[in-house]
């Protein structure tokens, strides 16, 4: 995967557009709450210029969801992204551009890349060290392991091992200024042996070295609350995915702020949560991603919590 989404530099194109086409159906649940105590481990600050009662003044957009447009017109597309609002913007491939490049294209718009998908865990053990070398080049703080193929995750042991593997590629990550992240999608929150995988990468990766990029319309999509897991882990959850449900049994992905997910009620728990980025995504939107992402902007943009 990618030198491209996967990374800051793998896949071509072509087959970043069809990264997640084999999820297939992978289900609302209320934003409940947990009973279970609090996880004890020390955990980063909250980001302290986002104070309580106020709205986001820092939007982040994922650029998968703009993956036909970046690909036919790079800076034109980061371009159209700065002037709808947002400051910041979520790698998913450089399309064939070196670090350097991009990092040009961002200054000349005023953009900022904080973080940068790198595909499953084979990123950690192939060429790990470039892509810490570029993630400083291109202004990453974060890389971010996007997903776990199907055969990467049919038992808790290779759960157990995927989070060892993170504490170790997290320390690598550590030593040259970078912070390792986990993006969720649903299959985490399917129980295996009566537990939840993500539980397990939550309680077996440690805080210092593996922070979570937690997708809110995936993990309610699987049955389980955002809230809950701020409560259980707080500060984990240093970036968060913003993707919206349509209220249906469909469960379908639409713009944020048109479907039935109470992001307003999620994110003035931000600190709790330890959310330093908001990052807007919508994985096939229709008929134009240009107007999604605007539609979600300025839904958000004007959001009060």
């Amino acid at each position: 995967m990618r030198e491209s989404e996967w990374g800051a530099t793998t896949t071509p194109p072509s087959q970043l557009l069809d990264r997640r086409a084999f999820l297939g159906a992978l289900g609302i649940a209320a934003l409940g709450c947990s009973n279970r105590a609090e996880d004890d481990k020390k955990v980063p600050a909250a980001d302290p210029t986002l104070p309580a009662g106020s709205t986001l003044d820092r939007i982040g957009v994922q650029l998968y969801t703009l993956r036909s447009d970046m690909e036919k017109d790079f800076a034109g597309t980061l371009a159209r992204v700065a002037a709808i609002g947002y400051k910041e913007v979520e790698f998913a491939g450089y399309f064939g551009r070196s670090a350097a490049d991009v990092r040009k294209i961002l200054d000349s718009h005023g953009l900022r890349a904080p973080s940068a998908h790198i595909g499953t865990p084979s990123a950690l053990t192939k060429d790990w060290g470039k892509q810490l070398d570029d993630a400083k080049v291109a202004g990453h703080d974060y890389l971010v392991v996007a997903w776990l193929a199907e055969e990467e995750r049919r038992t808790l042991d290779d759960y157990r091992k995927h989070a060892d593997l993170f504490n170790k590629a997290g320390e690598t990550a550590r030593q040259a200024g970078t912070r390792l992240a986990y993006h969720n999608h649903d299959f985490e929150f399917v129980r295996m042996e009566n537990k939840i995988p993500y539980d397990i990468l939550l309680e077996r990766t440690d805080p210092a070295l593996v922070a979570l990029e937690l997708d809110l319309f995936w993990v309610t999509k699987g049955g389980q609350s955002p809230l809950a897991y701020f409560d259980r882990h707080p500060g984990r959850f240093e970036l968060v995915h913003i993707k919206d449900m349509e209220a249906s049994p469909a469960q379908r992905m639409v713009d944020v702020g048109s479907g039935a997910i109470d992001f307003a009620r999620i994110l003035a728990q931000r600190e709790k949560a330890g959310i330093r980025h908001f990052i807007v995504e919508h994985d096939n939107p229709e008929p134009s991603a240009l107007e999604s992402i605007k539609a979600s902007y300025e839904y958000l943009a004007q959001l009060e919590f």
